[in-house]
């Protein structure tokens, strides 16, 4: 039998490492099919809850966030294991699986369901013809972006490339303005240019490994798209990871930093944070200001500490492509 440590650096992971690459390609196709209209996408001032678990769930965060940026409504992210008693009332929910096989998030669906009767449902599926896709109104079939691996890859990176250029089609047909709410780098903006980007993230350096803890910090919706890149390194390489809003790692968290720190912002990171870390013996590397091009980034970077670890990614520890719980009765 062949382990991790019998096999060369360079042989480790190769499942990850393509479909990290072939992410570029599957943004562009996104973008068209933004572009030709998605149905099932929630429409403009609809009240929303987006539902999912592990990455899922911080794809919700995001477009929760990108959609109320954008004024298209009210939007909530929960995590599927975490809903409250009783729902508050929504126009739709979207359910974000690729597997559409996750007993909390079918769960969560149904209790929903049995709650509010009259709720349209959205799923969002890699996989289709699954029991989420029989629970649903509507089903987006993303299966052009499914993956084998067990850690995802680019499910979620085209997944919310497609969403933002849904919200960004939606805005521009609703007359919003979103200047006044814009900072230097508009999510909802320059969307066409995302490909190339991530050409260009997946030909460039990387920060040195060889390091103790990796802080990742970014602002507004990129602050959940920092937990998941954290949840990447977690989940590929067992190294010690933690995210958070920029802001906040001034409240405490940086406490945490030394030789060994490697604080990774999503953009460029405020002097302060910059002085604190380097005067404690931490390193810093400045984002391009793209959270999800810098997850593609930070997901290379994974692979590249799980190699060093004698890791592979393709078969991480403890994991699989779906969480199902037994039932009482199963057999164990």
């Amino acid at each position: 039998m062949t382990t991790a440590t019998d096999q060369t650096p360079e042989s480790l992971s190769p499942r990850t490492r393509e479909e990290i690459a072939s992410q570029p390609a599957l943004w562009r196709h996104a973008l068209e099919l933004a572009n030709a209209g998605v149905s099932g996408i929630p429409a403009a001032g609809e009240r929303v809850l987006v539902l999912g678990c592990g990455t899922s769930y911080y794809v919700g965060l995001a477009y929760a966030t990108l959609r109320e940026f954008a004024g298209l409504g009210e939007t909530d992210s929960l995590i599927a294991s975490e809903i409250p008693p009783r729902f508050r009332t929504y126009d739709r929910a979207v359910a974000i699986s690729r597997s559409g096989t996750s007993s909390e998030l079918l769960s969560a669906v149904e209790t929903l369901r049995n709650q509010q009767p009259g709720v349209s449902v959205t799923a969002l599926l890699g996989e289709q013809e699954t029991p989420l896709a029989q629970l649903a109104d509507d089903v987006v079939d993303l299966s052009f972006a499914d993956e084998r691996s067990v850690v995802q890859t680019r499910f979620p990176t085209a997944q919310l490339v497609l969403l933002r250029g849904v919200l960004a089609r939606q805005a521009a047909e609703s007359g919003r303005d979103l200047k006044e709410r814009s900072s230097a780098h508009s999510p909802l903006a320059g969307l066409s240019d995302l490909p190339a980007a991530c050409d260009a993230a997946l030909a460039g350096d990387l920060p040195a490994t060889g390091i103790r803890q990796l802080v990742i910090l970014g602002s507004g919706w990129g602050a959940h798209i920092a937990e998941e890149a954290a949840l990447k390194v977690r989940e590929s390489a067992a190294a010690w990871t933690e995210a958070y809003a920029v802001g906040e790692y001034r409240h405490g968290p940086v406490a945490t930093s030394g030789p060994g720190t490697l604080v990774w912002g999503l953009d460029e990171l405020p002097g302060d944070i910059v002085e604190i870390v380097e005067a404690s013996g931490g390193v810093v590397e400045h984002g391009c200001g793209e959270p999800l091009v810098e997850l593609v980034r930070l997901h290379r970077y994974a692979v590249e500490l799980a190699t060093e670890a004698g890791r592979n990614a393709d078969r991480p520890q403890l994991l699989s492509r779906s969480v199902i719980l037994r039932t009482e009765g199963d057999a164990p």
